[in-house]
């Protein structure tokens, strides 16, 4: 899409529509599409309402598969996730709605295998050292600082 072509509601409406269908998208991303395609506030709140009734945007679902997806693809832990969620502008019930996709005995399992793989990759010899570059790691990946301790203190 060029920048400097004007669109009409309809043509917006039916690119708003692709641009949606092709991933999962949070009100904030079509908003800032719509920005993008010079739309006034009622022509993107009426192409918004259509997307809405017609199925095609859902922050719930949006949410479900962005936990789903970073946890899964990326390993991501329950905090950064509700970072980047909240930088969406997504609501509080929608994050927890979201995060229930995390099975609780998967991310422990995860959690594990992270410390497994950076224990293995650290090439620190002083053990104190070495414990903080992996907590450090995780605290970055989004993990509690409560559950890296009681999982470190078992895998090590």
């Amino acid at each position: 899409m060029q920048s400097n072509k004007t669109y009409t509601v309809i043509e917006a409406t039916r690119a708003l529509e692709h641009f949606c269908a092709y991933q999962e998208r949070c009100h904030k991303e079509v908003v800032d599409k719509l920005y993008k395609l010079k739309m006034i506030a009622e022509a993107q709140e009426q192409i918004i309402g259509h997307l809405i009734t017609e199925g095609f945007l859902n922050e719930s679902r949006f949410a479900q598969s962005f936990a789903r997806g970073k946890f899964r693809i990326k390993k991501w832990g329950k905090i950064r996730i509700t970072q980047e969620l909240k930088r969406k502008d997504i609501s509080a019930y929608n994050i927890k709605l979201g995060l229930k996709e995390i099975d609780d005995e998967i991310y422990v399992l995860t959690l594990q295998d992270l410390i497994q793989k950076k224990q293995n990759s650290i090439k620190e010899t002083d053990a104190f050292k070495k414990k903080k570059k992996i907590v450090d790691y995780l605290l970055r990946q989004g993990y509690e600082a409560t559950l890296i301790f009681e999982t470190l203190t078992t895998v090590s």
